[in-house]
């Protein structure tokens, strides 16, 4: 499918008050030109997210955790202001991902993905492009649809992303209400900033069809048979109220993970760290305080007991 240009989110018009722009630059790697936001120092720790969104899915998350962390985010890609790849496919967004990994020099203590961001950070694991010592997935996918789902779900995006005026179609429609409706069926709420942030994204084509192109391509059974193999300890964060992915997944998932544990959280849903953010950071640096990546925070000069 052609994208063109124009279609495509503009740094000066999209990102001229994108979340934590300060912390924004743009890196070649892999033969794309990525776009990527650091904050803060200590152990690194490395944030994905998932299919159509970018790195505003962290405006909350990004600031709490970098008070403790070295913190880097991307847009994935196809996806925000990232090139796309010629071919979209678990490997292949994994394989892409490896080069930025590494052209940025970075050796991850944590690694935390969004919904199929998780995907792409198991295989990479499994693959040997990254060793860390805890893997987050919030709401992760991480297993093929059930049953007639897992062939008509994929079918249905691969048909839309043929079609080269779907994404354009979309982009013409998508209007506040349009995107209000598709986070609320997610199980999330958000308020106006993080629905308008969407909004920006889905009236660009390119980034629609970047998130098609992840699903029309999208295939778990191998990711599925491999799980076991995972030796990195990981801490499945799920949101009680999400509907794009059952919160039962999670508890499936991990008695099949050597080392694994679900942490289930109230009613939130699919975006539940962009709902709670202040919760899912003190999640994730709990579990990495008992695994010594963090010290305890009032050994760390912070507040403590």
């Amino acid at each position: 499918m052609a994208v063109f240009d124009r279609d495509r989110p503009s740094w000066e018009r999209d990102g001229r008050d994108w979340p934590n722009r300060d912390l924004s630059r743009f890196v070649a790697a892999g033969g794309l030109t990525w776009h990527v936001q650091e904050a803060g120092a200590g152990p690194v720790l490395l944030l994905v997210h998932g299919t159509g969104a970018a790195t505003h899915s962290w405006r909350g998350l990004l600031p709490r955790l970098a008070e403790r962390f070295r913190v880097v985010a991307l847009d994935l890609p196809g996806h925000g202001f990232t090139d796309p790849l010629p071919a979209t496919s678990l490997p292949g967004m994994a394989a892409a991902l490896r080069a930025l990994v590494e052209t940025l020099g970075l050796a991850p203590a944590v690694v935390v993905g969004h919904s199929a961001g998780a995907a792409i950070l198991v295989r990479l694991c499994l693959d040997g492009g990254l060793s860390p010592r805890l893997l987050v997935g919030l709401n992760a996918a991480l297993k093929p649809f059930p049953g007639m789902a897992g062939l008509i779900f994929p079918s249905m995006a691969r048909m839309l992303f043929l079609n080269p005026v779907t994404p354009r179609v979309f982009a013409w429609s998508a209007d506040r209400a349009a995107v209000e409706r598709l986070i609320t069926g997610t199980g999330s709420t958000l308020d106006r900033r993080g629905l308008d942030l969407y909004r920006r994204l889905f009236q660009r084509a390119s980034h629609v069809a970047g998130a098609l192109a992840m699903m029309a391509n999208w295939n778990l059974d191998a990711l599925d048979r491999d799980l076991p193999r995972l030796a990195v300890p990981a801490l499945l964060i799920v949101g009680e109220a999400d509907r794009a992915i059952a919160p039962e997944t999670a508890r499936d998932v991990a008695r099949r993970l050597p080392r694994a544990r679900v942490e289930r959280v109230g009613a939130l849903g699919h975006l539940a760290h962009e709902e709670r953010p202040d919760l899912v950071a003190g999640l994730i640096e709990r579990e990495a305080q008992g695994l010594g990546v963090l010290a305890p925070a009032h050994l760390a000069g912070e507040a403590g007991p």
